[in-house]
């Protein structure tokens, strides 16, 4: 039989394509890692042909912010996008969303203790569904798994870190 695809692993291998912008050029930031969060929700999935672009969803949802590229994933419900980002101070703008191919995303941003926090200034991506999701609540840091600080920072692992 075929192996089984791991959409993560897919997503990762796919490059943006510059829709409105140039691609950036590929350099690390600041913002750079791999984020999760748990979205509580009282109502289960429910299953759509055209389900909303980045309807915040109950579960897990994974964000890789690397060398300037985006992408999330909603592992429940199979959704999945990825993008251009551009780092400046504490601005990020996401481009190249192939959910919104003209809309460039501007926030505010922190990293602090293991959070990435996200605060829409100007984003109409999916009727403003994208903002939503992204600022709703903080993202937690994945520690990389194989370095040896990680295991010495102190802290646990979350949950949908090696969640597919």
């Amino acid at each position: 039989g075929k192996p089984a695809v791991d959409p993560w692993n897919e997503l990762m291998h796919r490059k943006p394509y510059p829709y409105a912008t140039s691609i950036p050029v590929e350099r690390s930031t600041a913002a750079d890692g791999l984020y999760v969060k748990f979205e509580t929700k009282e109502t289960p999935l429910i299953p759509c042909r055209r389900c909303p672009d980045y309807k915040p969803e109950g579960g897990w949802w994974k964000m890789s912010l690397r060398r300037g590229v985006f992408r999330v994933f909603h592992p429940a419900s199979g959704w999945k996008s990825l993008g251009t980002f551009v780092v400046t101070g504490n601005r990020i703008v996401l481009s190249n969303d192939p959910v919104c191919p003209a809309v460039s995303g501007v926030y505010r941003w922190a990293l602090t203790e293991g959070t990435i926090h996200f605060s829409a200034v100007e984003d109409t991506c999916s009727a403003g569904l994208r903002a939503k999701n992204i600022s709703h609540m903080p993202w937690l840091s994945c520690p990389a798994p194989s370095t040896a600080n990680a295991a010495s920072d102190g802290r646990p692992r979350p949950g949908g870190c090696s969640q597919q």
